[in-house]
């Protein structure tokens, strides 16, 4: 059996909903999943049928180091715990500021939009960077979310904002107090490489090794560097359903094998297998 861990539904950026998102799973021939929506776990709040699919609870949270993104992965998290949901709820809200700063730059560089309008165009999800990107592009004020991100929004751009909210140690932090296992998502992006020996003195225990865009080279040396801390290796394709279409459920296959060893390591760390 295969696993995917890293997938966005609508509650997040993503465009898929969590059954469907369960079913092109099922159609993809993978067995586990971990919904990791943006500082949100209300997929795993309603419901819906698993048919058959392994559902590992997650979450991929956003921190902030120098003016630049990194973001925290969390595992086998207990979803409805009270302290964690209301500092989800509060980075949702600082989500919302942090947006409203953005349009208002994007606005001063000649191109009207408002936090209400991407806020309107989010839906149900807490409201990122990718959602102002989308509806940047279906304005017609750049060609594509790419082309948005690579011309305003991007970390460091002219209408970038930092993050309001957690540093990535506090990220860490945040998922083991609710259980969890905290894994680097996507390393390969870190601007800083060198903070990952202090993320793991904070407490990381896994490397998003198997990625869309590691390359053989990149796979290999996060496989070495997770064994010399050792850290726990995860994986999955980062689906954000057709936000992102070039990146599907199942891109990359997780081996079960290392489902299980997360399993295992949540066990030992907090005395219990996780109980939804």
């Amino acid at each position: 059996m295969y696993a995917d861990l890293h997938i966005h539904t609508n509650f997040s950026d993503g465009t898929f909903n969590p059954l469907e998102v369960i079913l092109l799973a099922r159609k993809a021939g993978i067995g586990c999943i971990s919904i990791t929506d943006h500082d949100t776990v209300k997929a795993y709040l309603s419901a819906y049928p698993s048919f058959g699919i392994e559902l590992i609870s997650g979450i991929e949270l956003s921190a902030d180091v120098d003016n630049s993104e990194v973001h925290i992965l969390g595992y086998c998290v207990e979803t409805q715990e009270r302290r964690f949901q209301d500092k989800l709820a509060e980075l949702c809200e600082n989500r919302i500021r942090r947006m409203d700063q953005m349009c208002r730059k994007l606005s001063g560089l000649g191109i009207p939009v408002n936090v209400d309008e991407v806020i309107a165009f989010a839906g149900n999800g807490c409201v990122g960077r990718l959602h102002l990107a989308r509806l940047l592009a279906k304005k017609g004020f750049v060609s594509s979310p790419q082309k948005a991100f690579d011309k305003y929004i991007a970390d460091g751009g002219p209408a970038y904002i930092s993050k309001i909210g957690l540093n990535p140690q506090e990220a860490i932090k945040l998922v083991l107090e609710a259980k969890g296992i905290p894994v680097l998502a996507h390393p390969y992006s870190l601007a800083n490489q060198n903070l990952i020996p202090e993320l793991v003195q904070a407490g990381l225990m896994g490397l998003e090794v198997l990625y869309p865009e590691h390359t053989p080279s990149r796979i290999e040396h996060y496989q070495k560097l997770a064994g010399e801390y050792g850290l726990l290796i995860t994986g999955g394709s980062d689906c954000h359903g057709q936000a992102k279409p070039q990146i599907k459920i199942g891109t990359v296959k997780v081996p079960y094998d290392l489902i299980e060893k997360l399993k295992d390591a949540r066990r030992k760390k907090f005395g219990r297998a996780l109980q939804e």
